[in-house]
């Protein structure tokens, strides 16, 4: 069993998707670890809006930069 729903899932998948797409070839491997690993942290503090998990992948991309 899964530690998200289906809808969080989605959410975090699409954000990320969309996060590493302004990226030169959608993001290495690291930067977009990074990334997914933060919308984890995040799902899991109860951040699992789109908005809330767009906002947290932004952050997460500025600090990268």
């Amino acid at each position: 069993m899964s530690e998200f729903d289906v809808r969080t899932q989605s959410n975090m998948d699409l954000v990320l998707e969309e996060i590493c797409s302004e990226l030169p070839n959608g993001g290495d491997h690291q930067t977009r670890r990074c990334v997914a690993e933060t919308l984890v942290d995040a799902a899991r503090s109860g951040k699992t809006t789109l908005g809330e998990l767009y906002m947290v992948a932004r952050r997460a991309l500025s600090k990268l930069a």
